[in-house]
């Protein structure tokens, strides 16, 4: 703390330093200069490119010998159609604009519909991957097992490019970390 704030006040503390630590006023400077030439953040060369952080779209807990699947529900925007539209579409307005505001609404509810049914889908795929690779979720790495796509469309009753599409991009935190969904695939 004093070395960072000598700068600012002054050669004086040099003096106090050295008495301090009972060195000479030269092995201060030199110490000081030393100091001033480290990196504050030694890793930062050995990495490339800007960090990239993971938000896990869902988690995995153990408990009572099973296992609860929360969806983060962070990312996923929380819609809903405006009261104001079925105002609009009760009153009297003309045959033209009630067929646009008619058809803005389905196209909302086919949106909400959409998210709710994606999500669903995900949680549908993360439960089967628990069950397939429930090993791994109880003892960790060294106990995951062989899985495809396919036994996990199947067993949910989807096609295989919905379980590669629902896997992609996605991630889950267990209490081994957190790993993309794609991971638990061969």
């Amino acid at each position: 703390e004093h070395l960072y704030t000598l700068g600012n006040r002054g050669k004086g503390n040099l003096q106090a330093l050295a008495r301090k630590f009972h060195v000479t006023r030269e092995d201060i400077q030199t110490y000081v200069q030393i100091i001033q030439g480290l990196d504050p953040r030694p890793g930062r060369s050995f990495g490339g490119g800007e960090t990239f952080y993971i938000s896990p779209d869902a988690y995995v807990y153990a408990y009572d010998n099973d296992f609860v699947i929360i969806l983060n529900d962070e990312g996923v925007p929380d819609l809903q159609i405006s009261p104001v539209y079925a105002q609009l579409l009760e009153s009297k307005n003309g045959q033209q604009n009630k067929q646009y505001l008619q058809e803005q609404m389905r196209q909302g509810l086919w949106l909400l519909r959409s998210i709710q049914q994606r999500q669903r889908t995900l949680y549908k795929v993360l439960e089967s991957i628990v069950r397939f690779q429930r090993e791994f979720f109880l003892h960790g790495v060294s106990q995951l097992k062989p899985l495809v796509l396919k036994d996990v469309a199947d067993e949910i009753e989807v096609h295989e490019s919905t379980v590669s599409r629902i896997t992609t991009n996605k991630y889950v935190a267990t209490s081994y970390g957190i790993y993309e969904l794609k991971y638990f695939f061969n």
